[in-house]
């Protein structure tokens, strides 16, 4: 369903058991970071009133998942730890060149997101059926609902504003991509990394 072309090792979730602050600290950012970029495409293409609409829903959809980690943060005792550079975003953003047409951009960044809300999902289905911690399990099944609804939206979004030839076969190029850096991630304590 999500396209991907390389599953996550399964192995993840043990490094994943082993360091459940760190994977929830990491989660809340990613939260947090997929509501800005919800508010940057606001920001940057205010002229798609549909998509405006989709991403004011999608902004308070993703902080309400930052609130809902932070507190199981809390509930556990701990603290929101710092934020960390994400190695699999930084290498992801590095597919496509810089600049192009407003509509490029847009397609662009629509395809990222559409690619990383896919490999959330993946990763969360992954927690869901996988973690010792029950409580845990339940609620990354929950939220792997959601991601997947995300992902379809954006790379509907993306085929809406492009042509939709060159959207696909960008799609495709781009899932390709991203298999080669899942070749050499899944062994920290991040949702991607």
């Amino acid at each position: 369903m999500l396209g991907l072309k390389l599953p996550t090792d399964p192995r993840w979730v043990n490094i994943v058991e082993k360091n459940i602050e760190d994977i929830l600290t990491d989660h809340a950012y990613c939260e947090q970071k997929a509501a800005s970029t919800a508010i940057s495409l606001i920001v940057s293409f205010p002229e798609y009133t549909e998509l405006i609409e989709e991403m004011i829903e999608l902004v308070n959809e993703e902080m309400s998942h930052f609130k809902m980690v932070h507190d199981l943060i809390l509930e556990r005792g701990w603290i929101l730890g710092r934020d960390r550079k994400d190695d699999y975003v930084i290498a992801l953003l590095k597919f496509f060149p810089k600049g192009g047409s407003r509509t490029t951009q847009l397609v662009h960044r629509l395809l990222y997101a559409a690619l990383i809300e896919a490999r959330s999902c993946e990763r969360f289905r992954l927690l869901s059926e996988e973690l010792e911690d029950k409580k845990l399990a339940k609620f990354y099944r929950k939220l792997m609902i959601s991601e997947a609804s995300h992902y379809t939206m954006f790379l509907n979004f993306a085929r809406k504003y492009g042509d939709r030839k060159e959207v696909d076969e960008k799609w495709e190029q781009l899932l390709a991509y991203e298999a080669e850096i899942i070749k050499n991630l899944g062994n920290k304590e991040t949702i991607h990394g």
